[in-house]
């Protein structure tokens, strides 16, 4: 007996619930993706406005087309909206806090000299910078945090500032997937219920292929051919050593602690291989990005007049006129270093990666912080709601991982930095204030596409668009990254194209007679390109190099970019499909 003998009263969605027909349902429940679409795409809306106006199109939808109580729908916007904030958002504030302990101890600018201790070449500092570091800030925090912060460090060691947003945006490609701990890939199996470890090896047989590339794109971008010819060996190696180790972590040891092993390898890799190659072109190279400086800062310093300020993290390098005393000052700095400094600048992120290894992968204490996790049946909403078939839905539960979310993991260790910094718990309150009331918009923003994403799926909006989709047929598995990649593009978060997308990845590659786990990792793959053309993330970059007001010149810089990377992953998975599926775990 179904469960919908058993809850005669309960709400259990149609495939075609409009005129019988799939054609016209599948129309009418695009309506909040197409509100998304044209209030931050064509509108140019705030990004939290554009969220909940798509909510509240969703919850109409759900009621006038779809027959769901408009109560229903209501409180599943509100249960959306929580697992937006926790743990989703709360691992992205902890992150943030973790770094804001670290710039306000002073301890930051010791770790920017011991990027520049490594290599004095901008192209390298660019994929130090950018690629390695900005990884392991993705990996730890995601959501535009190391766009932003390694925007800035790329300013401060000589690029112009539509240069280093350009450059900051294309590095964060690789890492996107398994960014903030992991997060995308957790979201899409929580909404998919297929294991995430699952999901995360298939994408970590997908990103690596682009990732293996992306550093020399980024000489390219930095300084053109002639940087390709005179550091590619580095490049190559760098990109290499990330995507093995992305391919090796995500398949056999830790979807959450993919990006930091990776990261951590590819930054080693560059150490050990510039000890015995030097590249050549240093001197032309700075002084090709310090006339294009010069003439990026002359249009900064009127931006900043018209009344756009950038972010305070911004005015630190916009203040430095001077660039070779900047460079002095910065040589100088790096050459007083100690292994003292350098280990205590990189404290915060070795302590990080401690914490999280042992609550990954020791069983006891990952079994312990498991099940400390909350059940919550969602008032009103659980077990009045069931699936297509007819079963009760299970994501009218929620899990409360109050202790086991990487957010509280990022909240001891920030504790534990700000206590072996000096700067106190005092310090560290203010930073949390601070930091909070700076993403105020950030989490209304996550929140209502997560409340988006839970009144399509549980109304079965989203399934009566994936059975829709499916008409395709195997040419759909060519054509699945490109609900990620425009996802991810609007909405500026893995996470959410994947809260958006995977249910009907899933779907769609059921009714197709595809392996789900492939079309579901191809959204998250698909996403990864898509962050660099996202209007959040443009907004991101532009406020933290001072051209608030220049997004559609960065746009303009990186879309190419993109729009080559989505066409080669396009490829892949549709190959991944049929004659390359050995390459998949």
């Amino acid at each position: 007996m179904t469960a919908a003998a058993l809850l005669p009263s309960a709400y259990q969605p149609e495939i075609a619930p409009v005129a019988d027909s799939l054609t016209v349902s599948a129309l009418i429940a695009l309506l909040p993706l197409v509100t998304v679409f044209l209030t931050l795409g064509v509108l140019r809306w705030k990004a939290h406005w554009a969220g909940l106006s798509a909510v509240a199109v969703a919850i109409i939808v759900a009621w006038l087309f779809f027959k769901m109580p408009v109560g229903l729908a209501t409180l599943a916007a509100t249960e959306g909206a929580a697992f937006g904030l926790f743990p989703i958002m709360w691992i992205v504030f902890m992150a943030i806090v973790l770094y804001q302990v670290t710039v306000r101890s002073g301890h930051f600018e010791d770790l920017r000299a011991t990027f520049h201790l490594i290599s004095d070449d901008p192209r390298i500092q660019a994929i130090i910078i950018a690629f390695c570091f900005g990884g392991l800030l993705e990996a730890l925090a995601g959501f535009g945090a190391p766009v932003a912060i390694t925007g800035v460090m790329l300013m401060a060691v000589g690029f112009s500032p539509l240069r280093a947003a350009a450059i900051v945006l294309l590095a964060n490609t690789a890492p996107v997937a398994f960014g903030a701990i992991g997060t995308p890939i957790i979201t899409a199996g929580t909404l998919t219920k297929i294991p995430y470890q699952e999901i995360g090896a298939y994408v970590g047989h997908q990103t690596p292929v682009i990732a293996i590339f992306v550093p020399l794109l980024l000489v390219l971008m930095a300084d053109g051919r002639r940087g390709v010819r005179q550091v590619w060996p580095v490049a190559l190696v760098v990109g290499f050593a990330f995507a093995v180790a992305q391919w090796l972590s995500a398949t056999y040891l830790s979807v959450e602690l993919t990006d930091i092993v990776a990261s951590l390898v590819a930054l080693a890799a560059a150490v050990l291989f510039l000890r015995a190659w030097h590249p050549q072109g240093r001197e032309e190279a700075l002084d090709s990005l310090h006339e294009e400086r010069e003439r990026d800062l002359a249009l900064v310093a009127a931006t900043a007049q018209s009344g756009s300020a950038g972010s305070h993290a911004a005015a630190e390098p916009l203040a430095a006129d001077d660039h070779h005393a900047n460079m002095r000052e910065l040589d100088a700095r790096a050459q007083a270093l100690s292994p003292g400094r350098i280990t205590m600048a990189l404290f915060p992120y070795l302590l990080v990666i401690v914490i999280f290894s042992i609550a990954k992968l020791v069983p006891a204490v990952k079994a312990w912080l498991s099940s400390t996790d909350i059940k919550i049946a969602w008032p009103g909403l659980a077990g009045e709601v069931l699936t297509h078939s007819g079963d009760v839905n299970k994501s009218a539960t929620y899990t409360l991982p109050w202790l086991s979310s990487p957010g509280t993991m990022l909240l001891i260790a920030s504790l534990i930095v700000a206590f072996v910094y000096g700067v106190g718990i005092s310090g560290w309150a203010s930073e949390l204030v601070q930091t909070a009331h700076k993403m105020r918009f950030a989490f209304l923003t996550v929140a209502s596409v997560l409340a988006l994403a839970y009144v399509m799926n549980l109304s079965g909006q989203t399934i009566t668009i994936g059975t829709w989709i499916a008409g395709a047929g195997v040419a759909f598995a060519f054509l699945s990254p490109i609900l990620g990649w425009l996802g991810t593009a609007v909405t500026g978060s893995d996470t959410s194209a994947n809260a958006l997308f995977a249910t009907l990845q899933q779907t769609a590659a059921k009714e197709i007679g595809l392996d789900p786990t492939l079309l579901v990792a191809a959204n998250t793959s698909g996403g990864v390109v898509g962050k660099m053309i996202s209007p959040q993330n443009l907004t991101i970059a532009a406020t933290a190099v001072g051209l608030l007001g220049r997004e559609s010149d960065i746009f303009r810089k990186v879309v190419l970019w993109s729009v080559g990377l989505i066409i080669v992953m396009c490829i892949l998975v549709g190959l991944q499909s049929t004659v390359l599926a050995w390459m998949l775990p």
